[in-house]
């Protein structure tokens, strides 16, 4: 198959194509968002060229693609809704390839999903008198829609070849190379180059004609199910399952089930026991101590971040990716968005929040999607503020759950309500502007598995990258404060806080700064009070709502310096401290004085 094709001018529309000296120039037309520069990709793959278009400001695409033994020269146009009237930039660049030599043939790439409107274009490409092909993009979903667009019947009427695609896995992409030498100039009735109205009624005419919607059960529960996540009386009942089943797979299936698994099993019987036996070889109790001790590198660091937090994160990573490749979390943004914007944000700050519901530490670092350095900061203040983590869920869940529904409803009641008191005001102190709200949503649809499984793989390494090591300074940082005496001293100055604000036994004065340095810790602590009787009801509310409030972890406080610097860090800390003692100590006190018995 040969490349080298000649451009057809009108009077010769007729005539078949004949050879050239010069690579064919392929022009990719399409509207926005209809997977133009997917197809560009595939068709060039690394070569690729970047530059404004001549006399403008808009950066264009060009590459090279080898079609057959040939050459051929590619450029992904802007995208555009129009090329005639009053027109943007970007169309009047489309418009100017179309018109001159820079284009020797056209590929409309149209979204199958939307027949009506991409004839629309299809009707001003061929007053262009160019030869083209017509590329009908994701048709896998436009049949998870029930839509079904008749091929052949379409390139019957239009006298231009037109090929079904699905750009992202690379289907039709054989068939589109192949087209090329059947490219055609469109024959299209007077009616599609007439006015606007007129070529809307061919196009909706042509539509109804070779397209067909059926009545498939799949299609209409996706387009039900995506109208109902959207609703505040569908909207919540929804988030309530979709939280339930987040927390079976990740606080039951991760953070106990596997936790459980390596913990106990790989590093409890394998690798711990293996690296203290080695280690007894080593002279220096010191040196023994740093990597096998009691807050040994090996013995806590490694089996920490690896035995107990990775399998929570690599069940959390796979479940958000679910949710996010079905197309509900960028809805749950939208139906979010009002409650975020009293506290300075918008509904994309429902990512790292959902993701903190995993581990803080890398939903800190997940902030950065946000606009403004002024909506980074809130995120990262609310998500050290309020969010528990899938080891301090999973302890409410199993201490809280046991005593009563009142109980459970009593603790998430006062922190989501201190999260909205301090956003609201942190978003009228804090200097800076919140950006503006453009999502587009996707379909609802049933996510690939191999999608699935590469995206935990990478996000996967990347928290071995980025997370782990702050996990072993916190280690390190954990053994010289043991080592200097800091935690004794730092559990016996909280204890006159402890027993009398909060009202809560000695003992938890040392979990909550293990809190601090673990939160599996304090939270595991917190569980071994409850369970052997020293907490009451009321004092398992209060100690829970303040190990929530309380600072986060060694490994997310290194990760707030890590994103906005130690100041900022440390200021954060100050903040949250006292507002987790203070709600404690209030809300200690109202549950007293109302005789509240859980």
């Amino acid at each position: 198959m040969s490349c080298h094709i000649a451009h057809e001018h009108a009077a010769a529309a007729s005539r078949p194509l004949t050879l050239r000296s010069r690579p064919m120039r392929i022009a990719l037309v399409g509207q926005p968002n209809v997977g133009k520069s997917v197809v560009f990709g595939r068709l060039t793959g690394r070569y690729v060229t970047v530059s404004n278009y001549p006399g403008t400001t808009v950066a264009i695409t060009q590459g090279r693609a080898l079609v057959g033994a040939e050459v051929c020269d590619v450029i992904d146009t802007p995208g555009v809704n129009a090329l005639e009237g009053t027109v943007s930039e970007d169309e009047r660049i489309t418009r100017d390839v179309l018109e001159t030599d820079r284009a020797d043939l056209v590929v409309q790439i149209a979204d199958a999903r939307n027949l009506r409107r991409a004839l629309m274009l299809t009707g001003q490409i061929a007053t262009f008198r160019k030869p083209t092909i017509l590329a009908l993009n994701m048709v896998d979903e436009a049949f998870a829609r029930g839509i079904v667009v008749d091929a052949r019947a379409l390139e019957a009427e239009l006298g231009i070849p037109v090929v079904e695609m699905v750009a992202v896995e690379g289907r039709g992409l054989a068939e589109l190379r192949d087209a090329l030498v059947r490219a055609a100039v469109p024959q299209l009735p007077p009616a599609a180059h007439a006015s606007a109205a007129a070529r809307a009624e061919w196009a909706h005419a042509l539509t109804t004609r070779v397209r067909h919607v059926s009545t498939l059960s799949l299609a209409r529960v996706q387009e039900a199910l995506a109208w109902a996540t959207r609703r505040p009386l569908t909207g919540l009942p929804i988030l309530a399952v979709v939280l339930y089943a987040l927390y079976l797979f990740v606080g039951v299936f991760g953070a106990q089930t596997l936790v459980k698994l390596l913990e106990d099993g790989v590093f409890g019987r394998g690798v711990n026991p293996a690296s203290t036996w080695l280690f007894s070889f080593v002279p220096f109790p010191l040196v023994r101590d740093f990597f096998v001790g009691e807050y040994g590198l090996i013995t806590m660091g490694v089996t920490y971040s690896i035995a107990i937090v990775l399998p929570v994160v690599a069940t959390f990573f796979l479940m958000f990716g679910f949710l996010e490749d079905s197309g509900y979390i960028p809805r749950l943004a939208i139906f979010c968005d009002r409650i975020f914007r009293t506290m300075g944000l918008n509904g994309k700050a429902v990512l790292p929040m959902v993701l903190g519901l995993g581990c803080d530490t890398m939903a800190t670092m997940t902030t950065r999607i946000l606009g403004t350095p002024k909506e980074r900061l809130i995120a990262i203040l609310l998500l050290a503020l309020g969010i528990p983590c899938s080891a301090q869920l999973a302890t409410i869940l199993g201490i809280l759950g046991g005593i009563s529904f009142a109980a459970l409803a009593t603790l998430f009641g006062v922190v989501i309500g201190q999260m909205i008191l301090v956003g609201w005001l942190a978003a009228r102190v804090l200097k800076g502007e919140r950006s503006e709200f453009i999502l587009e949503l996707p379909p609802i649809r049933w996510p690939r598995v191999g999608n699935l499984l590469t995206k935990t793989r990478l996000r996967v390494w990347w928290y071995l990258g980025e997370a782990v090591p702050l996990f072993l300074i916190g280690t390190v940082l954990l053994f010289v404060l043991d080592r200097v005496g800091a935690l004794v001293w730092l559990s016996a100055a909280g204890r006159p806080i402890v027993t009398g604000l909060l009202g809560l036994p000695p003992a938890t004065a040392q979990i909550l700064v293990m809190g601090f340095l673990r939160r599996d810790y304090g939270a595991a602590g917190l569980f071994q009070l409850a369970h052997s009787g020293q907490l009451t009801g009321v004092q398992a509310v209060v100690a829970l709502t303040v190990m929530t409030l309380f600072v986060p972890c060694v490994a997310n406080f290194l990760m707030m310096v890590r994103e906005r610097g130690l100041r900022t860090g440390l200021a954060i800390i100050g903040v949250i401290t006292p507002i987790a003692i203070f709600t404690g100590a209030g809300l200690n006190y109202v549950l007293r004085a109302l005789g509240v018995q859980f």
